[in-house]
């Protein structure tokens, strides 16, 4: 509506409450001389004219007949703000009532949406989709009872496509619109986590795989930390006055933490490891032999994967002889185009558990200096001074690491070896240099420090693997209590 210049003179009809009045005229529908809306109806509030138009003369005259009949049928009084009927003010206050009350209580899509709008700008492109994984898994825990309920891994797509801020004002894909459609329709609000069925579903969803079977340890703790963040923010924003799930625990206790002993290489399979990479795909672009001193990072300095895969020369102190420096700064994890700033595969992060800023120097034995050195001069360094490339000088991909490790494995191993949990991943080469460096006494503050993790990390993980020294443990404790070892075997005690 808009209100005119031209104020006729009304008529008092009577009293009104505060704010209304019964002074009210209504004007013949007249032409506007627009061609999109060319009639106008027009009618006093208080001495006020307001006014508007319309496309078609049936519309105009609709309108001037809902004011009619609000003045003399209903006898209604008019606001003198707005210059609407007293019903219409109403239905227009409900609406906004109701459209608060949907603020503070969204659905499941919204709220996911809405978090991830808030936090993507600050959290890192693995935290990001680690985020998704959280919400589409509870997704399917408040997913409603419509009609024509679409199928569970679809749900999970549709939510991760659908929280992405980029995707906001675009259209889902084909496959994907009936989903997004049905779940922007049938999704339960927020308040329903209240309802402890709901909210012990939503955490079936968190530990367990579509497949019924339970989801790993570290996948169960990921999208559960994931959920706890998005409830916290639910609990800020006032839509939720606590987690619903904070006090239920994983339903099953599969998966104790510890690494298992049996995937670690001794030195000798080390080594027997490393020649073998040597020779995947040797015919075929040196794809194993772009990758010995890789992997040599990960079994001799404890680095993870993504963290080799952004080393620069430039960080690396390698001597002709003794003992070297790897000076890590920066990590390339691989999280996909959608998670990314950059629009590229492998985000460009600091290292984990540090300060953007912080480094993390590591001693690295001459084995890996000469391989190193070796490297280097055999393929050169990429444009921007990385150690490891690719074919096209491009970023190190999982899957192509990934496969040279399966290819080796079959190369390094007898049958029986290959066929046990040895080195079945890259990870376990980390693994193995962290038990190797425990295993020759380093303290496990230091042990911690060169791997770029805590110590109650390591103590968690690792107390099972160091287990080959109970016989040296015994002599330790024997000789702080003062026996002898010929006291011992009588079992008499030297008091001398």
């Amino acid at each position: 509506m808009s209100t005119e210049n031209d104020t006729p003179a009304g008529r008092p009809r009577g009293s009104a409450r505060p704010g209304y009045t019964f002074d009210v005229k209504l004007w013949k529908i007249a032409k506007t001389g627009r061609k999109s809306r060319p009639w106008r109806v027009r009618w006093v509030v208080a001495g006020r004219v307001w006014g508007d138009t319309f496309a078609t003369l049936p519309l105009a005259e609709s309108r001037r007949n809902e004011l009619l009949h609000a003045m003399n049928r209903r006898g209604e009084p008019f606001e003198i703000e707005s210059g609407l009927p007293e019903s219409e003010v109403r239905q227009a206050e409900a609406a906004e009532a109701a459209k608060a009350e949907a603020k503070l209580d969204p659905t499941w899509w919204e709220f996911s949406r809405e978090f991830m709008q808030r936090r993507w700008r600050t959290a890192a492109a693995k935290t990001r989709e680690g985020y998704a994984d959280s919400l589409a898994s509870a997704a399917l825990g408040m997913m409603g009872e419509g009609a024509d309920a679409p199928e569970l891994r679809a749900v999970r797509r549709a939510v991760r496509w659908g929280i992405v801020p980029a995707h906001a004002n675009e259209e889902p894909p084909p496959d994907l619109e009936k989903v997004c459609t049905w779940l922007r329709e049938n999704s339960l609000p927020l308040s329903a986590l209240a309802n402890s069925s709901i909210a012990e579903d939503v955490h079936y969803r968190l530990a367990y795989k579509l497949d019924g079977k339970l989801a790993a340890k570290d996948t169960y703790k990921r999208r559960r930390r994931g959920f706890n963040m998005s409830m916290a923010y639910a609990v800020q924003k006032g839509y939720l006055k606590e987690n619903p799930i904070a006090e239920l625990e994983r339903p099953s206790t599969a998966a104790s933490g510890p690494i298992d002993p049996r995937v670690l290489m001794n030195a000798a399979q080390g080594r027997e490891f490393l020649t073998a990479v040597s020779y995947v795909g040797s015919v075929h672009r040196n794809r194993g032999r772009r990758l010995v001193a890789f992997f040599g990072c990960i079994l001799y300095a404890a680095m993870r994967p993504a963290e080799v895969v952004g080393l620069k020369l430039e960080n690396c102190h390698l001597p002709e002889t003794g003992w070297g420096v790897l000076t890590l700064r920066e990590t390339r994890p691989v999280s996909g185009k959608k998670w990314t700033d950059s629009g590229e595969r492998h985000d460009k992060r600091g290292l984990k558990m540090r300060d953007p800023a912080a480094d993390r120097p590591v001693p690295i034995p001459p084995v890996l200096v000469a391989m190193l050195r070796a490297h280097v001069k055999e393929f050169g360094t990429a444009a921007d001074g990385r150690l490891f490339q690719n074919e096209r000088g491009g970023l190190v991909g999982t899957s192509s690491y990934w496969r040279v490790w399966q290819e080796a494995r079959q190369y390094a191993f007898p049958p029986y070896k290959y066929a046990s949990p040895l080195a079945r991943k890259p990870y376990d080469g980390r693994a193995t240099c962290i038990t190797d460096w425990l295993r020759s006494g380093l303290p496990v503050a230091e042990v911690a420090r060169r791997a770029g993790t805590s110590p109650e990390v390591i103590d968690r993980h690792y107390a099972g693997c160091v287990d080959n020294s109970e016989e040296e443990n015994n002599k330790k404790i024997e000789k702080t209590m003062g026996w002898e070892p010929e006291s011992s075997e009588s079992g008499g005690r030297d008091t001398t």
